[in-house]
């Protein structure tokens, strides 16, 4: 009887505590970084399926998106996460440059009043994260003030990074610039359009989130 319920006990704590966490893996980035993009080339690799709707327009990602269970295989090992795409982080958003970009008047107000609540929204988020892909455009210029401020918030939530390279298929591409700016950070460069370098991303992940 004592014997049974010292069973039952320690099922019980097994059930509560012995569960793995599931690890929460956020895309981080300034808008059109290739966020979206590298996030629908993870979840076609190992789900058949998107993350969400890429595009040239700024702040396509106006709130967060995620898939769970994503599973990892390279060779004898695997790695299971949940993808968080967060909104771009932008310092400013103003709506007429959706304007330029040929959106309507009321269609452009609305998306900056979006993308602004997104922004706050993907800050939070950065409470609930295990470890934050950067994902930064490599053909322009890594200092700055959004990469700096991304960056700084993860520093002071003690939180592991990956910094992704994006766009290495571009002429202008230069991951030795990223590397200079954030040396204390490992670096993956990829192009998430067209699946370039994957190999050694999906690597790096298994590094990151070991």
């Amino acid at each position: 009887m004592v014997m049974d319920f010292f069973k039952q006990l320690t099922k019980l704590f097994s059930n509560i505590f012995g569960k793995k966490k599931e690890i929460r893996l956020g895309v981080y980035g300034y808008p059109n970084s290739g966020k979206t993009t590298l996030a629908n080339r993870i979840c076609q690799d190992w789900l058949g399926e998107t993350m969400g709707k890429a595009s040239k327009i700024p702040h396509e990602t106006r709130t967060i998106q995620q898939k769970e269970k994503i599973t990892v295989k390279s060779k004898n090992k695997k790695l299971t996460f949940n993808l968080i795409d967060t909104p771009g982080i932008a310092t400013k958003i103003d709506y007429e440059d959706f304007i330029k970009k040929g959106l309507k008047k009321q269609e452009a107000q609305t998306r900056a009043k979006e993308a602004t609540k997104g922004v706050i929204e993907a800050i939070k988020w950065l409470d609930n994260m295990d470890a934050v892909m950067v994902v930064m455009d490599a053909t322009k210029d890594p200092y700055s003030q959004v990469n700096i401020t991304i960056i700084g918030n993860l520093v002071a939530r003690n939180i592991p990074v990956l910094l992704v390279a994006n766009k290495i298929d571009l002429r202008r591409a230069d991951i030795k610039k990223i590397e200079a700016a954030f040396p204390q950070y490992p670096i993956v460069g990829v192009s998430a359009e067209y699946g370039d370098n994957i190999e050694e991303f999906y690597e790096a992940l298994f590094k990151l989130l070991r």
